[in-house]
């Protein structure tokens, strides 16, 4: 039996969860080669299904994750961890992506650690991790080995692909690489090309990894590593996920402690905030490989549309697919203008395109958080006939 066959839980789940999920793993045994020109001799990409592929198996949306994300999107994966998927309250029974409706599919993307071939996978030549020589990976990398695993399922048809921040990146590429196998595409929350400002922050945290000493030029063992320069690197990008405005109402300038009273602990965490990214810093290194931070930001620093294809509107020139894209006004990261650029070019080169700019405080996560707005935008664009 097909894979895109299966029920995607065991349990009665609660009403609109797709309750309990099992990853699964598409082996592609073919030769990839990279945009770079690289090749490995085969891959892996882990995912995840929820719903099922109708008779014409043309119902498929795929969901693209952003740069920490994987493939965990809906669900639970067990009753004892309960966690839901990233994007579990877009995603089920009678919401805004209906798996009543929706044969739904997120896979890991090339070059992660959650299960799909990266930096940290074993090179079967040497029997050791690849490290930096895994091959360098692109946005447009990722969306080509999406398709294999596409084919593999039978799909013939997505009826959409949806993400957000890299996830939009994917969305965008997804048009532009299979114009006829994508019915709708949504980009919330992104940009045709990474501007110096968002170089600069990915940058600033490749640094605090390779310059901590347990990097060792990406050569370390699993559960090794330079924690302190990926804890560093998360904290520092988790910043421009937020706002001034939510961290201010989060947090403010609340303390943990009273003021200290000997100068050495002057330097202990005093401020709740303080407090709050270096739990992000600390978790984080639980669940994510410092060399799969390293190629993914740097896949998304030279995801560049009017460079590679001359034009923004030459870009998407092949586009059939309706698009929409959603902006944040308190997005610093990829600002609004940087999404409503993308939909105008798409109208001038005459595609179909819809722009939405969603007026939120919470910053680039937005599009991640509770909105009923994002729900009705995602459900009735989808559904359009």
């Amino acid at each position: 039996m097909n894979d895109a066959d299966n029920s995607p839980y065991s349990h009665t789940p609660e009403p609109g969860e797709v309750g309990l999920v099992e990853p699964r793993d598409f082996v592609h045994p073919q030769p990839f080669t990279f945009d770079c020109g690289q090749s490995l001799p085969g891959f892996t990409l882990r995912y995840e299904t929820y719903g099922r592929l109708n008779a014409a198996r043309d119902n498929a949306v795929i969901v693209l994750h952003a740069l920490s994300g994987d493939h965990h999107c809906a669900g639970i994966h067990s009753l004892n961890d309960r966690k839901p998927g990233w994007w579990n309250n877009l995603i089920g029974p009678g919401k805004a992506v209906d798996t009543n409706r929706f044969f739904v599919l997120c896979s890991n993307v090339l070059g992660g650690c959650q299960g799909s071939s990266g930096p940290s996978s074993i090179n079967p030549a040497t029997g050791v991790p690849y490290g930096i020589s895994f091959p360098f990976v692109t946005v447009r990398d990722m969306i080509r080995a999406q398709k294999l695993l596409c084919d593999h399922l039978g799909i013939t048809r997505l009826a959409g692909v949806i993400g957000g921040s890299m996830g939009g990146m994917q969305a965008l590429q997804w048009g532009i690489e299979y114009p006829d196998f994508v019915h709708r595409v949504i980009a919330m929350a992104t940009t045709a090309r990474e501007n110096a400002q968002g170089i600069a922050f990915n940058e600033v945290g490749r640094q605090a990894i390779m310059q901590d000493p347990d990097w060792n030029q990406g050569i370390y063992g699993k559960g090794g590593g330079p924690r302190v320069g990926l804890a560093i690197a998360r904290m520092m990008a988790h910043i421009t996920y937020l706002s001034d405005t939510s961290m201010d109402r989060k947090f403010g300038r609340r303390k943990k402690s009273a003021a200290p009273a000997a100068s050495g602990a002057a330097l202990d965490v005093q401020f709740e905030v303080e407090s709050y990214l270096k739990h992000q810093g600390e978790s984080f290194i639980n669940r994510f490989d410092a060399n799969s931070y390293l190629y993914i930001t740097r896949a998304i620093d030279h995801f560049d549309l009017p460079g590679t294809y001359g034009s923004l509107e030459q870009a998407f020139a092949p586009v059939k697919a309706h698009s929409l894209v959603v902006g944040f006004t308190s997005d610093w990261l990829f600002p609004p203008e940087q999404n409503r650029h993308i939909a105008l070019a798409l109208l001038r080169a005459g595609k179909r395109a819809t722009y939405a700019q969603l007026d939120t405080d919470l910053g680039h996560d937005s599009f991640l958080l509770e909105s009923p707005q994002i729900y009705d935008l995602v459900r009735d664009f989808l559904e359009r006939a």
